[in-house]
């Protein structure tokens, strides 16, 4: 990411989240620091696959090398290979700067497109993408961050070249920080590899960051731990299609409970939680962990999340939490209907 102010990245966001309402969190105080979008985690243990749609060999080992930082720690494992359905693919385009699509979102991106972009190299840049593309944010957007700009500058600075962004993109990519209901993670971590270099020009208080090139001790800590990916994973509960409801509970806040079911017939399947706990439900397949077919929030009953969609034969995984996942838990029940 070196040195200078020019080179930042740019958020990619699915056009629906443009405008998606957001519903305030009360945010407490905790020990883990960072900006992770837990609406766009991958099933903890996932194994993603990597395919480069171009670049030298240089350029390639640097970005293998840079996404095994993550996986010393997280719960993920990264496979390099050509699959043309890789969950990501990198493309490296010098004009197009460095961008990754973040977490899941890359499985909506269609297969012939790059899901992230290494147009420059410098520092832990590609630690950074692979960052992103985890599920990962911008750790200088954390609602906590304290960060005061002097936006005429930062507007003034970035829209000449080689960004040359609008003042809407600066704001988007820079100035505007995440709703405290897209993210786990409270507190501002300076050292974090998702934090750029901005000189003290930016800043009303004439202190600005410093350039992180390797993982912090608390990125390390946080993609471990159990808001992230922790190596304790347990295997899926199985629920049985036309059964009797699976009882549960949200024992700790974060907590995500994995289930799966195998549908013998194509045709139209209902999932759906019950009772009084606020739930968010994705599904994922047939016969993938990573291929995320749909998620809900709100349409079930009161706060209880409901899926209706046709599927092809094939094993399915339904991966269920609470909405707030800073202080949220509770019992519910869940159960997979065919009709």
């Amino acid at each position: 990411m070196g040195n200078t102010t020019s080179k930042i990245c740019h958020d990619r966001v699915l056009p629906q989240e443009l405008a998606r309402p957001q519903r305030t969190l009360a945010v407490r105080s905790g020990s883990l620091r960072a900006v992770l979008e837990f609406r766009k985690l991958w099933v903890n243990g996932s194994t993603l696959r990597v395919r480069f749609l171009d670049g030298t060999e240089s350029q390639r080992a640097i970005a293998r090398e840079q996404a095994q930082w993550w996986t010393r720690h997280a719960n993920l494992k990264f496979v390099f290979g050509n699959a043309p359905d890789a969950e990501i693919r990198i493309s490296f385009d010098p004009s197009d700067g460095a961008w990754s699509w973040v977490g899941t979102d890359c499985k909506k991106i269609p297969q012939n497109e790059a899901t992230m972009n290494l147009g420059f190299l410098d520092g832990g840049t590609a630690a950074h993408e692979f960052g992103h593309a985890i599920g990962l944010g911008h750790e200088h957007q954390n609602p906590a961050g304290g960060i005061e700009w002097n936006e005429d500058v930062v507007i003034r600075e970035l829209g000449g070249p080689p960004n040359n962004w609008t003042p809407e993109q600066v704001h988007f990519n820079v100035l505007q920080k995440y709703a405290t209901d897209q993210i786990r993670g409270t507190h501002f971590d300076p050292d974090s590899i998702m934090l750029y270099f901005f000189p003290a020009s930016w800043t009303k208080n004439g202190v600005g960051t410093k350039a992180n090139e390797t993982l912090s001790a608390l990125d390390k800590s946080f993609i471990a731990s159990a808001a992230a990916y922790p190596t304790t994973s347990t295997q899926p509960t199985e629920l049985q299609v036309n059964g009797p409801a699976k009882s549960a509970s949200i024992g700790a806040p974060g907590e995500e409970d994995l289930y799966q079911f195998t549908a013998k017939k194509k045709g139209r399947y209902i999932i759906e939680t019950a009772g009084p706990t606020d739930l968010v439900m994705k599904l994922f397949g047939p016969d993938s962990q990573t291929a995320l077919i749909t998620e809900d929030d709100d349409s079930g009953v009161g706060f209880n999340a409901r899926i209706i969609t046709t599927l092809a034969r094939g094993r399915y995984f339904v991966q269920v939490r609470h909405f707030n996942e800073v202080g949220g838990t509770g019992a519910y029940s869940v159960k997979v209907a065919h009709s």
